[in-house]
């Protein structure tokens, strides 16, 4: 039996660069759960998270010459594509809403629904809720808290994506996780612990 190596991410990109669809399939593979889980954490949203999810390596195939690697990762440069796909998702969410809020409203549904999506709408409720408090942050704390805290980046890397010193995202991340606990209501705070 052969072991395959598996190519770091600097060598799919050099094939990603020259065109290689198979090499961004394998790329897709090994960050697409990643970049999902950033998206969700994002829009508190199961169905906006994969439109981010798929808007990020759409951009990613299109800038692909653009990208930066960071310490020879794809991921950090990617989950900062998905933040900006996110914003981008809230301004067309908002703008959805000032729609919805002109039509009639619905009559009631018939109560049929499936425990699974039961419980999506009540992940979505309960990441909805501390979205709330998270968005009340500065914009560059916010970015701070999804790349570290909630994807799991390492500070330095994060600095490198951000082209900031490692120093001004641990000072972004102590500031956002001081503003967090006061913001956040009580019942929110009992429901994470």
């Amino acid at each position: 039996m052969t072991h395959q190596v598996r190519p770091s991410d600097e060598q799919l990109w050099c094939s990603i660069i020259a065109g290689d669809e198979a090499a961004f399939g394998r790329l897709f593979d090994r960050y697409s759960r990643a970049v999902y889980n950033h998206a969700f954490r994002l829009t508190g949203s199961w169905s906006a998270a994969e439109d981010v999810t798929q808007a990020t390596f759409l951009v990613a195939w299109r800038r692909r010459k653009d990208a930066r690697l960071v310490e020879g990762s794809a991921l950090p440069w990617l989950l900062v594509v998905a933040t900006n796909a996110a914003r981008s998702e809230w301004r067309a969410a908002r703008r959805w809403l000032a729609l919805l809020r002109r039509l009639p409203p619905e009559r009631a549904a018939d109560g049929d629904l499936a425990e699974e999506v039961a419980a999506r709408l009540d992940d979505e409720r309960r990441i909805s809720e501390v979205l709330a408090v998270v968005r009340r942050l500065p914009p560059a704390e916010r970015e701070a808290v999804a790349l570290c805290l909630w994807s799991g980046v390492s500070y330095a890397d994060a600095a490198e994506a951000l082209g900031i010193s490692e120093v001004a995202v641990r000072s972004r991340v102590s500031r956002a996780r001081s503003r967090v606990a006061r913001l956040m209501p009580e019942r929110i705070q009992e429901g994470t612990r």
